[in-house]
This record gives C-alpha cells, structure tokens and sequence, in this order.
C-alpha cells in the first residue's frame, strides 16, 4: 500500500512536466495590442445566453426597456477577438446594417420571440459586402458588451470580417 502511494506521488509530481508547452508570450512583438495577439475565441451561442435581464425605465424614450446583467464567463470575453456562426439578417442594405442572429429570420429576436441574447451586432471592418437574409456564416471580430446604449444591441462584433467557410 505504501508503495502505491509512493507511485501515485511520484506520478502526480512528474506528469505535468509532460504536458504540452504553451505558446510563449515573448514571441509576439512588443507594442502588439492582446487582441491581435491572442488566438480568437470560438464564441458559442450558449455562451450568449450568460446575461440575465430586469426592466428598466427609460426617460429619453418614455418606456421600459430590458436591461442586462452579464455573467462573468461572458464578462472575460469582452474586448476579446471572437469567431461566432450564425444567421445574417439585412436591418438596413442602404447603410449595409446587418445583424448575426442565432436563429433563422422566422424564429429571430425581432419577429419569432427569441430573446435579445439571440442577436449581435455586426460593426464590419470594411463596408460594402451584401448578404442574403439566413445566409449561415462566420464572422470574427471583437466583442463588445453594452448595457448602456439603448439604440444599440447588447452584444457588437466591432472590426467584423467574414470569414471563409
């Protein structure tokens, strides 16, 4: 017995050294913003959904609106470059406003009663490409969280790019 519990010791001790070496920190060049160092994110919609909601009035507008709290798992990921898949909803093709929905068109946010956790914001890095409503695609960028603004959604991917499927 006590030979056992030297092994597993002994075990316990040694294994992590033969872990797999992390990416170094010192490689990437001085002056190199987190966000372009680190590896993206793969943002799931569950994630998302880590935001509890209260109404709040709202004087500007005269009307309760649903204000969140974000959880702390959704919290660390704000600033962070994210991927996130997802369905493309046209709002505004003239101004080229898009938003990426979990949801196909007929179950969305807007007009099936999925909630506001369901939607993000695509703030495009380079304007000018169209799409089709419930085209399914991925987009990085970085995610930004807002509580605050009530003429915006709660989740934005800021500096958003498609990327290739």
């Amino acid at each position: 017995m006590a030979r056992l519990l030297i092994a597993l010791l002994l075990v316990s001790l040694v294994a992590p050294a033969f872990r797999p070496a992390l990416p170094s920190t010192d490689r990437v060049k001085p002056g190199t913003p987190a966000s372009v160092a680190a590896e993206p994110v793969k943002l799931s919609w569950e994630v998302l959904r880590d935001v509890t909601f209260k109404k709040k009035w709202y004087a500007e507008e005269s009307v309760y609106m649903l204000y969140p709290t974000f959880g702390q798992g959704i919290q660390k990921l704000n600033g962070k470059v994210v991927d996130l898949t997802g369905y493309v909803l046209p709002v505004d093709l003239e101004s080229n406003i898009y938003v990426l929905s979990a949801f196909p068109y007929s179950a969305c946010f807007f007009c099936g009663g999925a909630g506001p956790e369901s939607v993000v914001s695509l703030k495009f890095k380079k304007s000018g490409k169209k799409f089709k409503t419930d085209e399914r695609r991925t987009f990085r960028g970085t995610l930004k969280l807002n509580a605050d603004n009530i003429y915006e959604l709660n989740y934005i991917l800021a500096d958003a790019e498609m990327l290739d499927q």
